[in-house]
């Protein structure tokens, strides 16, 4: 049974909780209660096979750096939480998208998606095509949800086992090319 562990960051009240309690739980609680790290497991199919997914559930303040860079460094997959309600979230996930490239190195062989949440809500700052030019330009999966109504919450998951399984396939199919060498052919 392979293991995959999902790191999901955000600011405060953007409903990083509630997505995952909705995804492992099928639960949702309207009163907010402050995280500063819970762990989560899943067992869940992907790709014809069984796995466990360990959600990590981080703080949204960032009085734990240290709790942060190791969430980081054990992770295999990131969520990257804003509320579509709260510009200000959206622009705090620049230092931790920073933070991953500077630990994880290149990021297109680790799975990072973008997700707006509280689609659901009306007083919203943040337009979806504003989430999706941000997430073209980190080179990242995007998707809006509401773990009010459960919309894309299960895909959202889903999504970054997807992104695992492509980045493998890639890898493997890079791995079985030819070496080419790097010396130049002889013109005649």
């Amino acid at each position: 049974m392979r293991r995959r562990t999902v790191v999901v960051f955000g600011a405060a009240g953007v409903g990083k909780s509630s997505l995952v309690l909705r995804f492992v739980r099928g639960t949702f609680k309207e009163t907010y209660v402050p995280t500063v790290e819970d762990t989560y497991r899943q067992v869940i199919s992907c790709d014809r096979s069984i796995c466990t997914l360990q959600i990590t559930d981080t703080t949204g303040s960032h009085q734990f750096p240290a709790m942060q860079r190791l969430a980081i460094s054990r992770g295999h997959g990131f969520l990257l939480v804003y509320s579509v309600t709260s510009r200000q979230s959206l622009q705090e996930l620049e230092a931790i998208y920073e933070q991953i490239c500077h630990i994880k190195g290149d990021l297109t062989s680790v799975p990072v998606l973008l997700v707006g949440n509280k689609r659901d809500e009306s007083q919203r700052q943040v337009d979806t095509s504003e989430g999706q030019a941000l997430a073209t330009k980190w080179e990242c999966s995007f998707l809006e949800t509401s773990a009010k109504l459960n919309y894309n919450v299960q895909e959202a998951f889903q999504e970054l086992l997807n992104m695992e399984r492509r980045r493998t396939v890639s890898l493997q199919l890079e791995g079985n090319r030819p070496k080419l060498c790097n010396t130049p052919a002889p013109l005649f």
